[in-house]
């Protein structure tokens, strides 16, 4: 999260639950929640990902006048098809060598309307495995800790990614 401030409003905490969902009551509907451990409306467990949606350069968000990888679409919006990038050049998303293999959350005390949270991300551990079809993996976690607007800790998110030697092969 490279924005300063992560707002938890109450209707976002609704809009995402329902975007993966959950009908849990506890996540809008206020009188139902009073009648649980928390006593009020909470976020779901996996909420602190949309802190992403705060930061500008969040690499997962289309920008206008810049190819991107997820769409198919020219930077301008149309539907012409992207011209390939150049021999050589980085790659981005979508068969790079890389992904996502675990995402833990720990949580401190409930997330909360009202909180304003703040994060510090910082490298966790790293470790390498041999795999069958993709040579060496190396694996690498990132940890990223949310304080609440008094500096108390509410969650620890840790992320592990993997990058392979070569790419899978059949087997």
């Amino acid at each position: 999260m490279a924005s300063d401030e992560f707002p938890i409003e109450r209707g976002h905490i609704m809009l995402f639950a329902r975007s993966i969902g959950d009908a849990n009551p506890i996540y809008y509907d206020e009188e139902a929640a009073k009648q649980t451990e928390p006593g009020q409306i909470i976020a779901p467990p996996t909420f602190v990902q949309a802190s992403a949606q705060f930061d500008p350069d969040y690499f997962l968000r289309p920008k206008i006048g810049k190819r991107w990888f997820g769409s198919g679409k020219e930077a301008s919006g149309s539907n012409a098809p992207a011209e390939p990038a150049a021999e050589g050049a980085a790659r981005t998303g979508g068969g790079g060598g890389g992904l996502h293999a675990e995402q833990h959350y720990e949580y401190h005390r409930p997330l909360l309307p009202g909180m304003v949270l703040h994060s510090v991300s910082k490298p966790g551990k790293t470790w390498e495995a041999e795999g069958r079809r993709a040579g060496k993996l190396n694996f690498s976690e990132s940890i990223t800790e949310y304080y609440d607007q008094d500096d108390n800790l509410v969650i620890t998110a840790r992320s592990v990614g993997v990058r392979t030697e070569r790419p899978a092969t059949q087997g």
